[in-house]
């Protein structure tokens, strides 16, 4: 086991991708190996971005990483786990609402496969009140967003 490859999967919208979801991929490549950024298809959204955009704009993010893999993926995350063969799942939490809504997500997800392990990271301070729909927000009223995702984002969204 110590000489297996400890990766884990961070799934999510990222519509579009913050500089909160880089901050918790920069707090997974501290334990582990590889970060599979799973972009999923989420169909009661409404997405300003297609999922391919999305998964675009974290390999820009992290090209020079090669450590970090973007994927797309539609369907239940234990799936995802097994496919990439690790029982390790990752979530970001802001606040008490994202935790409560993380944690029915994660019981349902444990009776799906047993083995599987998630982790839970809180939001940095300073990124409390970033999310993608403050961002989507600054693009539709022409507001500056570039604080609120990483440098390769803004440069995707302000070029399309």
């Amino acid at each position: 086991m110590a000489d297996e490859l400890k990766k884990c999967v961070f799934a999510g919208t990222f519509d579009p991708f913050t500089a909160g979801h880089a901050d918790t991929v920069k707090k997974c490549l501290k334990l582990f190996d590889e970060v599979i950024v799973a972009v999923a298809e989420n169909k009661k959204k409404a997405c300003m971005f297609s999922l391919e955009e999305r998964a675009e704009m974290i390999r820009r993010t992290y090209a020079e990483e090669p450590r970090v893999r973007a994927v797309c993926w539609d369907g239940v995350i234990v799936d995802l786990l097994k496919r990439e063969n690790t029982p390790f799942y990752v979530r970001g939490v802001r606040n008490t609402i994202d935790f409560e809504y993380e944690n029915a997500d994660y019981f349902a997800s444990k009776d799906l496969d047993g083995e599987m392990i998630t982790l839970y990271f809180p939001a940095e301070r300073n990124l409390l009140h970033v999310s993608s729909t403050l961002v989507k927000n600054c693009i539709a009223f022409g507001k500056p967003f570039q604080g609120y995702v990483p440098a390769p984002v803004y440069e995707f969204i302000t070029k399309r």
